[in-house]
């Protein structure tokens, strides 16, 4: 693999004209960061079964004394505090594990065990976590999990904390109103391209150091352990909802459609603590993930804030969260809550008012300028979301992805654009000429769009690929945002060592689609269905799930497949009787059909051609597809 270059004259000039730029240092955030520190691991090194480390800090030792020149000055402030690590207690009863992964899991002390908050990403970190909490506060078992909303990194470790035989007993475990459906939307329909581009995002596959991932703003990156999707046991649908866990008073303020579609904040009467899940965080979030996601509602996520401030900031003296650290006295919560809830409420009002004169979303995010009174705060810094693409997901909200403008209501597709873009600028050696240009004058931008032309165009011509690297690179160098410096980054990596093609797919994991009911499954499987391979087929079959009772009748027609719960036809094609797991893995081609009605496990009565059929029009997603290249 090539070895990243060093940081150019203009990357240099425009770190040093940032550091001007910045909010007065008064350490009060490190000072928040390592208060109530208890204890930690060596280097919150977590491994796998296997003996592969699946989270290790020592990673990011680097990290220390001041910004080299190929990490942005913010950037490197944030990947600082990001990496202070350990078991710290919030205030007397709640206590938190923080940077074993890219969330916080939070502990609190019942009268008999432990509540746990947002079991992080993958189940070892989260095993680890425990183990530590139990080490300095006691040997007790979890006797509930709360998840605050809809994202793998605040439920997918589940598992560490709580075993089989808690779920099959019914251990309590409690989510926002529409958390199955939000966390299956993302994870699992969109699951393969947002996968893939998480990658990207939380720069998975860049080296750690200066020239490499440094952090993701929201933390330092993802764990790579074992992921699961259990279904909560108890919903949570209405604010001011009042529950009372292990003894533990527990006040819910349900958020739709802010940081996540289905999200909750809550507060705890005894302990005088406000929980602001990941609606209030110590930087600038994302109203539009890069990753891909649903474009969140800025002006609602303003709204529910304020509605906190209203209902819980009088009386909190502490406030935490699903990331970074916490603030302690009323008027520190206070101040944080009013100036969070005016940022998002800032970046809506502001794009519509410049959308209303006709601007589209390049100009709006061109323009756009926090105020002085939010420049001044650090935590409203784009270290994760940034005010220029959350700008663009408001006008994506509210007017599309169209800008008005007939030209680019459709327009070619990539490779036909960029064969067409070099040879009206002469042909390669016309437009390598012009980007050579530019990448001396520092003009990186302008560089990496006229050569990505030509690498859609030609991805052969290495020199195009490598131009197009060290223009992304250097811009990477440049961000703030740890998202945005990990795109730039990894496509850089991939440019310069392309990945070798394969003839056949390389899916991702299926962790989570084994955990889910048959339900979501089934919509899973609509999503993988070829429509032109289905053509004009026709069939139906009653699907009976023998462990849990289940019937569905699912149905291909007119090249679209459904299901409906609860109903069979009389005229089906086919009977299936099958357990849940069994079925999960036929379709996933971890079994075969063969194998299955050999052991008994499958029962079929009626044309086995149905779904002989339906399996064969499935398709298999290749996680490992193409993103900077054709």
């Amino acid at each position: 693999m090539e070895t990243p270059k060093d940081a150019t004259h203009a990357t240099c000039c425009a770190q040093a004209a940032l550091k001007d730029q910045l909010p007065k240092e008064t350490g009060q955030d490190f000072e928040d960061a390592r208060r109530g520190f208890i204890a930690t691991i060596p280097h919150a090194k977590v491994l796998h079964e296997a003996g592969h480390a699946v989270w290790d800090m020592s990673q990011f030792d680097f990290t220390e004394g001041d910004a080299p020149d190929t990490v942005n000055p913010s950037l490197w402030r944030q990947a600082k505090l990001n990496a202070i690590h350990g078991l710290f207690e919030v205030t007397p009863g709640i206590y938190q594990v923080r940077n074993f992964d890219l969330s916080n899991i939070t502990f609190i002390e019942g009268e008999t065990g432990y509540i746990v908050i947002d079991p992080l990403i993958s189940a070892e970190p989260a095993a680890a976590a425990l183990k530590l909490m139990r080490e300095h506060r006691g040997d007790k078992p979890v006797t509930a999990v709360i998840y605050t909303h809809s994202h793998v990194d605040h439920y997918g470790g589940i598992k560490g904390v709580i075993s089989d035989e808690d779920i099959a007993k019914g251990l309590t475990i409690i989510a926002p109103e529409g958390f199955l459906e939000a966390a299956v939307s993302e994870n699992v329909l969109a699951g393969n391209a947002m996968g893939r581009r998480a990658t990207y995002m939380y720069g998975a596959l860049l080296p750690r150091g200066p020239k490499g991932h440094v952090d993701a703003g929201l933390g330092k990156t993802v764990s790579m352990g074992s992921v699961s999707l259990v279904p909560p046991t108890k919903s949570i649908c209405e604010t001011g909802e009042t529950l009372t866990i292990d003894g533990v008073e527990i006040v819910f303020q349900v958020t739709p459609d802010t940081e996540a579609p289905s999200e909750m904040n809550f507060y705890f009467p005894q302990f005088k603590a406000l929980c602001m899940a990941e609606n209030c965080s110590c930087h600038l979030h994302n109203i539009y993930t890069p990753r891909g996601a649903q474009v969140r509602d800025a002006k609602a996520w303003s709204y529910y804030i304020n509605e906190a401030i209203e209902l819980f900031a009088g009386k909190t003296d502490v406030l935490f969260a699903s990331h970074h650290w916490p603030r302690w006295g009323e008027d520190r919560a206070r101040d944080f809550l009013k100036k969070q809830r005016d940022m998002y409420k800032y970046v809506h009002d502001q794009t519509l008012r410049l959308a209303n004169h006709g601007l589209v979303p390049a100009e709006i995010a061109e323009e756009i300028r926090m105020p002085p009174s939010l420049e001044e705060e650090w935590f409203s810094r784009g270290y994760y979301g940034t005010l220029n693409h959350n700008a663009k997901a408001v006008y994506q909200r509210y007017l599309g992805w169209f800008d008005g403008n007939p030209a680019n209501l459709h327009k070619l597709p990539p490779e036909e654009a960029g064969k067409r873009y070099v040879e009206a600028m002469g042909g390669a050696d016309g437009v390598l000429k012009t980007a050579r240009a530019a990448f001396e004058k520092g003009e990186y931008r302008w560089v990496a769009e006229i050569v990505n032309h030509l690498v859609f165009a030609d991805p052969s011509n290495e020199e195009a690929r490598h131009l197009q690297a060290d223009a992304l690179e250097q811009m990477g160098y440049q961000a703030e945002s740890g998202p945005w410096r990990a795109f730039y980054l990894t496509g850089a990596q991939e440019l310069r060592s392309p990945r070798a093609p394969s003839n056949v797919p390389r899916p991702g994991a299926n962790g989570q689609l084994k955990t889910l009911p048959v339900n979501e499954v089934l919509d899973a499987l609509s999503v993988r269905l070829n429509g032109p391979k289905a053509g004009r087929r026709e069939f139906a079959i009653n699907l009976t799930i023998t462990d849990t009772g289940e019937h569905f009748l699912v149905s291909l027609e007119n090249a679209t497949l459904r299901h409906e719960p609860g109903k069979t036809h009389d005229d089906a094609d086919l009977t299936l009787a099958i357990t849940r797991m069994d079925f999960i893995e036929l379709v996933i081609r971890e079994k075969e059909l063969s194998d299955l009605k050999a052991s008994g496990a499958a029962k079929l009565t009626g044309d086995e051609v149905a779904l002989t059929d339906l399996l064969s029009f499935l398709d298999t997603f290749d996680f490992w597809f193409e993103i900077v290249m054709p």
